[in-house]
């Protein structure tokens, strides 16, 4: 069964590795976030298709205008 560690024991367990094992972590959590952006980039790219596809985007070319469309 796996343990579940609290946020603090964690970064304690960390301190313990090795200088190695810390850079791959290191490596380990850059990869998932680069993942993880990659998959909000994908999601926000879909949810704008959509609102294409509606007609609900509007392009602007007037700063004003898009100032006022973003405090709606």
């Amino acid at each position: 069964m796996l343990e579940v560690m609290s946020f603090s024991d964690l970064v304690e367990a960390i301190k313990e590795l090795s200088t190695e094992e810390k850079q791959e972590l290191q490596l380990l959590l850059q990869q998932y976030l680069r993942e993880e952006r990659r998959e909000q980039m994908y999601q926000n790219f879909q949810a704008a298709q959509i609102e294409q596809q509606k007609g609900e985007l509007k392009f602007v070319s007037n700063i004003n205008e898009l100032k006022q469309l973003m405090e709606e």
